[in-house]
């Protein structure tokens, strides 16, 4: 039997694909962003285990809400990839259902990438950095295996919005957007590129947790600034 570890679910999504979603946050990530604002994701062995069975029937009883709107199913975390075997029986249980499936990943899982995408109708791609140094510097691992999951979107002609956050001396500077604009112009399949302000919100998460913040130093990304980098992605 197939069983998955959940750390939350998150009933009313109103930013995480299209209309209104069921957000399943899935426990377990490799990656260590400095950013992050879900370090109470990253342990796999933490949270609920669920088989893919009795979870979609939970997800089933949101139904009505999330139909609707044009909403769906995402799943998040962590990186829900992490989990493949459980992620792709859940998937197609929500397929059979008729639920829209969204995955919210940077990227970094553990290979089954086809299988997965099969069953997926869209990916909300966390692009952390486009060179192997500053995705380095930012999440702690190498590139190469976010690069494999990006191939594999290319070959399954797979749906994408693309997400990057905008961090003050991480992530930001006319320069760095322009080449990230450069770069996602290769990229087929993209519907909607989102430039993220960096916030504040997980500070507290770390501290409950008894963790150092990464950049606590660093302020949160201004309105105007994010605009000013936005008008240079649609330009």
């Amino acid at each position: 039997m197939t069983i998955g570890r959940i750390h939350s679910i998150e009933s009313m999504g109103m930013v995480d694909g299209p209309g209104i979603r069921v957000v399943v946050f899935m426990q377990g990530c490799s990656l260590r962003c400095k950013y992050c604002h879900n370090p109470d994701t990253w342990n796999y062995n933490d949270g609920e285990e669920v088989t893919p069975e009795e979870l979609v029937n939970k997800l089933k009883r949101y139904r009505p809400y999330f139909e609707r709107s044009g909403g769906g199913v995402t799943f998040s975390g962590g990186d829900p990839i992490r989990q493949p075997e459980f992620l792709i029986e859940a998937l197609k249980l929500c397929k059979k259902e008729g639920i829209h499936t969204c995955i919210d990943t940077a990227g970094f899982g553990v290979g089954h990438y086809d299988e997965i995408l099969k069953y997926t109708d869209l990916v909300l791609f966390d692009v952390k950095d486009i060179t192997k140094e500053g995705y380095k510097n930012v999440t702690l691992m190498d590139i190469d295996e976010s690069l494999n999951f990006l191939e594999a979107m290319k070959r399954n002609n797979t749906k994408m919005w693309i997400r990057h956050v905008v961090v003050p001396g991480l992530t930001d500077g006319e320069e760095h957007i322009r080449e990230f604009k450069k770069y996602i112009s290769d990229i087929d399949n993209v519907e909607k590129v989102e430039l993220l302000p960096y916030h504040l919100l997980g500070v507290n998460k770390y501290e409950s947790l008894k963790m150092k913040y990464p950049l606590i130093d660093t302020p949160e990304m201004s309105e105007e600034e994010i605009e000013k980098y936005r008008k240079i992605i649609s330009e």
